[in-house]
């Protein structure tokens, strides 16, 4: 199938992007990634400079694909990576629009790819268990409710992607922030730091981020569907104080 594509280019931070036009020969069945792939081979035997884009695994665990295609964070199918989008499922549209995700504090880096290391010093500001807790104890030793135990796993699975700044109109990072808190400050080792939800808010703003305005967007990009109601435990151990 031929694929008509609008892809972001920009040479470097600083320069001035755009959206370039090219087309690709790929089959239905390939994966986004691989249809890149193909346009990237095109481009090298044309001599020309092939679109910088960003992965790893490309088996939608870490979630370094961070592509913007048809204005959605991920692409069009929900709770799955962009690695994992197949062409099969864009094969009625017209053009696909790819561009990086859209934030101050994501700098361009080179066409797609993007600055992430904000999401870092985030965490560095209190995204952790700042109490030594030696080996690992018996399973019992500290008791855990499983409905707890099942919040914590849930926020737990955020893959810091990005998705849902990309998406919001406020580029906030409130979702992240809430998935790292509701992850450990629910949990008896991590509800030691009373301070931790301010500590991280504070450093997103920092970062440029925006504030969080209940759009709920963020919500429905996430590739690992965390629930806005981490959000709400990380403003109930915010204003009570725990």
């Amino acid at each position: 199938m031929i694929f008509k594509l609008n892809i972001w280019r920009q040479a470097s931070p600083d320069a001035e992007g755009y959206f370039e036009a090219q087309e690709v020969d790929a089959s239905e069945d390939s994966s986004f990634l691989e249809m890149l792939d193909a346009l990237n081979e095109q481009l090298i035997l044309e001599g020309k400079d092939p679109v910088a884009f960003d992965f790893d695994c490309r088996e939608g665990i870490c979630g370094s694909c961070n592509l913007v295609i048809n204005g959605t964070p991920h692409g069009k199918q929900q709770a799955t990576t962009t690695c994992q989008q197949y062409m099969r499922d864009y094969k009625d549209d017209k053009e696909l629009w790819i561009e990086p995700w859209r934030a101050k504090a994501f700098p361009v880096i080179k066409d797609l790819i993007v600055d992430r290391t904000s999401f870092d010093r985030i965490i560095q500001a209190g995204g952790y268990i700042p109490i030594r807790t030696g080996s690992a104890c018996e399973a019992n030793t500290l008791p855990v409710e499983k409905h707890v135990a099942d919040a914590a796993f849930d926020a737990a699975t955020c893959i810091g992607c990005g998705a849902c700044v990309a998406v919001c109109p406020n580029a906030s990072a409130t979702l992240f922030v809430a998935a790292k808190v509701a992850h450990l400050s629910t949990l008896p080792q991590g509800d030691m730091d009373k301070k931790r939800p301010a500590k991280l808010l504070k450093a997103m703003e920092l970062e440029g981020f925006g504030s969080c305005s209940n759009y709920r967007e963020c919500e429905r990009v996430c590739p690992k569907e965390i629930k806005i109601s981490t959000i709400t435990t990380m403003n109930y151990l915010l204003y009570q104080g725990r």
